[in-house]
């Protein structure tokens, strides 16, 4: 066995018996780490202190293009095999097995932004409206829910923990409790308010079967789960005849899109959203680029090429 052949062996051994690693995971540490081993053999390359950097540079265009053996990789599968290349030899240097590490100018390729799908207003209208349509204690629950979603961007855990306490209609004010237990106060819009006041006022007293500070409740009189909120508003697009996917998160993706289509700053959405970098919200500026880019293309005399 060469020096590079047991170096990978230790450091999967010490994956899997210092560190505990799942199994799954360590399947794909030994999956990727052995064919870079290969690689490096096949190059004649057999003392880890042999490796340059310029033979990772290359294992990773490798993984790209593929070879006879192996299909071409897609950048998620890439990034995470070369993520595994550079743990071993951060491990290496820990260990004085060499004297630098390689790998630390190489990054992972990252995967294109992926923007957020949001929906057009008239579709969100029509979502809203298709809740409350029943007329029932639970339709106007379920229409005061995706109010609450959509008027302040709420993730859907920060709606169903919501409590009568965090709740101040007379100002328009609702409290968020977020990620990390970060705390935020959000504008209730006007349609919001009356939503939730209609709910609180009329139907919560029919579903209160004990005492429950929540805000919105299940027919038992607990609160409602993310699960039963996230079938409200499937059940709320299918009345409406909504064909795209939607989820409590298209309705914060669609508040943050139309702030933005709007004007709002996007220092301004990050709040709102509770985003600790303001680089998490500016993909939504991704979004209205894209609409931007489409009302040119079509209404600019000189667009089309």
């Amino acid at each position: 066995m060469s020096p590079v052949e047991r170096a990978v062996e230790e450091y999967l051994s010490h994956l899997s018996v210092e560190r505990g690693l799942a199994d799954n995971t360590m399947r794909s540490y030994r999956r990727d780490l052995r064919r870079y081993r290969g690689f490096l053999l096949d190059r004649d390359v057999l003392e880890p202190s042999q490796v340059t950097e310029g033979h990772v540079t290359e294992f990773l265009a490798a993984l790209r293009t593929g070879d006879p053996d192996h299909p071409p990789l897609g950048t998620a599968s890439a990034a995470r095999t070369i993520v595994a290349v550079r743990g071993f030899h951060r491990f290496l240097l820990r260990e004085q097995s060499v004297a630098v590490d390689v790998t630390a100018a190489v990054k992972p390729p990252r995967p294109p932004s992926r923007l957020p799908k949001a929906l057009d207003l008239a579709q969100v209208e029509a979502i809203l409206e298709a809740a409350g349509s029943a007329g029932t204690t639970l339709a106007a629950r379920d229409r005061a829910l995706l109010e609450v979603l959509y008027g302040t961007g709420a993730r859907i855990s920060e709606a169903v923990g919501l409590d009568l306490d965090d709740l101040d209609l007379d100002e328009g004010v609702v409290l968020l409790r977020g990620k990390g237990g970060k705390q935020r106060l959000v504008p209730l819009g006007s349609f919001a308010i009356a939503a939730v006041r209609d709910y609180l006022t009329a139907s919560r007293p029919a579903l209160v079967t004990r005492a429950e500070p929540a805000v919105f409740l299940n027919a038992r009189g607990g609160r409602l789960s993310r699960q039963s909120a996230w079938t409200v508003l499937n059940r709320a697009a299918d009345r409406a005849g909504i064909t795209a996917d939607v989820s409590p998160h298209t309705l914060r993706h669609s508040f943050a899109t139309h702030l933005l289509d709007g004007g709002a700053d996007v220092r301004v959405v990050q709040e709102l959203l509770g985003h600790a970098s303001v680089t998490t919200t500016q993909i939504y500026t991704l979004v209205t680029v894209e609409k931007l880019r489409e009302i040119y293309a079509t209404a600019h005399p000189r667009a089309m090429r």
